[in-house]
């Protein structure tokens, strides 16, 4: 199936409104993009008409975006563009929303600092101790499907968060991803 996918540039234009729902947590807030120009006239830059979105996002990208981004935050958005009309008080009215694949806040305007979101696992299966552990470089960042663990990318032996080399996957182990809230 062929999509349209888009990057965009902007401002977030309101706050994030987060939900749980049966089928995991969804995050939606408007995004404001402007063009900017070189006046010349002036020699300044200005900007142009503002162009309104409608972000979505589900699951993780969710809860991690109603736990980061708050109103005026610069962004990137990557995801689906998904264009609908709809007729209100008798008039037609055309829609832009993009469903979010992915969303960071945009360095060219300032820092940020990254935290690893740490899920929580319903159930974590031990390594066999009869199992050897993987060898080489090339096993880092790969799954181990004798102990149903993803390697983390990384120096061997060197844990990302000091703790076990080993990160249990939450998406072999089965059942539902855990329900997160944002309050």
């Amino acid at each position: 199936m062929s999509e349209t996918t888009v990057t965009l540039v902007g401002n977030v234009a309101t706050n994030v409104e987060y939900r749980d729902t049966a089928t995991g947590g969804v995050a939606r807030f408007r995004f404001a993009v402007s063009a900017r120009r070189w006046d010349r006239e002036r020699a300044v830059w200005t900007d142009g008409p503002t162009s309104f979105y409608t972000v979505s996002a589900w699951r993780a990208l969710a809860v991690n975006l109603a736990a980061s981004v708050s109103v005026g935050e610069p962004l990137v958005v990557h995801g689906r563009l998904k264009i609908r009309e709809e007729e209100l008080d008798g008039r037609r009215k055309t829609f832009v929303d993009v469903a979010a694949t992915a969303v960071g806040h945009d360095l060219t305007r300032g820092t940020a600092a990254f935290r690893r979101a740490v899920r929580a696992v319903r159930e974590v299966r031990e390594t066999p101790a009869s199992a050897p552990p993987p060898t080489g470089e090339g096993d880092w960042g790969k799954r181990d499907e004798r102990a149903g663990v993803v390697r983390p990318i990384g120096v061997p032996g060197k844990a990302l968060d000091g703790a076990s080399d080993d990160v249990p996957d939450p998406w072999r182990v089965g059942g539902d991803p855990p329900v997160v809230s944002a309050s």
